[in-house]
């Protein structure tokens, strides 16, 4: 396992993340514990030290589980992050609450790294705001040792997380965004990691193969990459590129299944960074995808909580993607017709309650109607 130092600690640099653990009939807020556990067996096993996990994920039941997981090992042996859920308005004044129910839920007495969830346009407003409370309270959190480290993570522009920086920067001790070779310039991701350079603050990295977007690419794309590398799989180059990055520290990867995690921690036994001509092919094959206007979708699922029509936002944006790529095709439409209508792109009222809340900022309600628009006129 590659270890990066960070002050006096040394972290394995593929974090596992705990967003995406095995689930149950494909149910995202049913998480198979069994197989969830033997993931995190297998990297401790193999020198994973970092977890990752947060308020949301799986309808709330990520926390626990990962804490039941981690119980069954000494409390020193691994570092564990979990995170305020400013991504929802609604939690801005319940700080304290919150904070005290995510260490009872992963039932521990303090937290390794703790982070501000999410700045973004959304909130950015509320997080800097005094009345909240949220930073002298997480700072007395630290001060009191319940928090070692203090962090926050960033989907918006370099625009928020300056204005965050400039209000709490000389507190922030590490920043999480979204880095990979093809968000290095759809989402400003070089400039944010610039910005954070500028504070001499470390970068954290989610979403590494862009919701396994990049974990497969076409025959054309991948038989560039081999005439390059022939013993390199199509995720580890995603991975590769981020070891050519020095100031990326810990890179965390959703994992949904052994195989994943297998390959991963395959991947990260040795450092193999990037020439300047592994790069350039990379971002042209990332110039390639941008230009197939692909919703960029991560399958977070923040968006389903506030829908009220209880719809599988991430769900149907997937097949909307896939046929928007195909030019039609049978696929979206043959899945569709297993959904009831009150759950198919169509039901969709617009209110964008969903786009809100939406990290990468896609316009859903847009695509939904045209969505319903495609498969009406097919």
């Amino acid at each position: 396992m590659i270890y990066r130092e960070f002050q006096d600690l040394k972290l394995s640099q593929l974090g596992m993340g705990a967003m995406r653990l095995p689930v149950v009939d494909g149910k995202d807020d049913q998480i198979d514990e069994a197989a969830a556990a033997a993931m995190v067996e297998a990297a401790m096993k193999n020198g994973v030290n970092y977890y990752d996990t947060a308020w949301g994920y799986h309808g709330g039941h990520s926390e626990e589980v990962m804490g039941r997981a981690l119980a069954r090992y000494p409390r020193e042996s691994f570092y564990l992050a979990d995170k305020f859920p400013g991504y929802d308005l609604a939690n801005m004044d319940k700080v304290e609450q919150i904070f005290e129910k995510q260490l009872e839920k992963c039932g521990v007495s303090y937290f390794d790294f703790y982070l501000f969830h999410n700045v973004c346009e959304l909130n950015i407003d509320a997080y800097l705001d005094p009345k909240y409370g949220i930073f002298d309270y997480l700072s007395r959190q630290k001060e009191n040792g319940r928090i070692r480290h203090l962090g926050f993570s960033a989907h918006g522009s370099c625009a928020v997380m300056r204005r965050f920086l400039e209000a709490y920067g000389d507190q922030m001790e590490f920043c999480q965004i979204q880095l990979n070779y093809l968000d290095w310039t759809f989402q400003e991701a070089k400039e944010k990691a610039e910005l954070l350079k500028e504070y001499g603050i470390p970068v954290w990295v989610m979403e590494p193969l862009r919701g396994g977007r990049l974990a497969k690419l076409t025959a054309e794309q991948e038989e560039k990459l081999r005439a390059l590398r022939p013993d390199e799989t199509i995720p580890a180059w995603a991975f590769r590129f981020l070891q050519t990055i020095p100031e990326v520290t810990v890179i965390l990867s959703g994992m949904s299944d052994g195989r994943q995690m297998e390959e991963n921690l395959a991947t990260f036994e040795t450092e193999r960074p990037l020439n300047p001509q592994e790069w350039d092919a990379l971002l042209e094959i990332a110039d390639g995808m941008l230009r197939e206007k692909i919703l960029p979708c991560t399958g977070c699922h923040y968006c389903v909580s506030h829908c009220p029509q209880g719809l599988d936002i991430p769900l149907l944006l997937e097949k909307y993607n896939e046929h928007h790529f195909t030019g039609g095709g049978f696929l979206a439409p043959m899945f569709l017709g297993t959904l009831p209508e009150e759950k198919r792109p169509s039901a969709c009222i617009g209110c964008r309650s969903c786009e809100a809340v939406c990290p990468q900022q896609i316009k859903i309600s847009e695509a939904m109607a045209d969505f319903a628009a495609q498969l009406k006129k097919a």
